[in-house]
């Protein structure tokens, strides 16, 4: 299982995620003390954006100081580039390259499932390749 689903299985579900009318200031507080780079921006339960780091570097180059007092939907990505649970993890990898995007919202049917990050897909290779490597390691020693 190389897909999307197995990568969440190992990592968890937990999405972080903030309203639209929330601040900037909140925003930049919760990223900051979640460790994380991107929330997932919510309305009565349905994905209507992204709002990440860079986005917020954007909106400050962009406006200054007081943009940490405008709302989550004026920095936001609106347009927000999903994936399915049973998308491959290389077609993801190819996803998130090609769009130059870091952080990818996984859905079904217009339900949040999870996110993952370019770092926890890269991680997830990373091990897979290494488990193969090892394997065939052992396979050889055993012959």
């Amino acid at each position: 299982m190389n897909d999307i689903a197995a990568v969440l299985k190992s990592k968890g579900s937990e999405v972080a995620t903030i309203g639209r009318d929330a601040s900037l200031r909140q925003a930049a507080a919760e990223l900051t003390r979640l460790r994380i780079g991107a929330l997932v921006v919510v309305d009565g339960g349905s994905v209507v954006g992204i709002v990440s780091e860079r986005d917020l570097v954007q909106c400050l180059a962009e406006h200054g100081g007081e943009t940490v007092d405008r709302s989550v939907e004026t920095a936001m990505t609106s347009e927000v580039v999903t994936a399915a649970a049973d998308t491959p993890v290389l077609g993801a990898l190819a996803l998130m390259t090609n769009r130059r995007i870091r952080h990818l919202p996984i859905t079904r049917d217009d339900s949040l499932l999870g996110i993952v990050s370019i770092g926890d897909l890269v991680k997830y290779r990373v091990e897979r390749i290494e488990a193969e490597a090892e394997a065939m390691r052992a396979y050889i020693q055993g012959a």
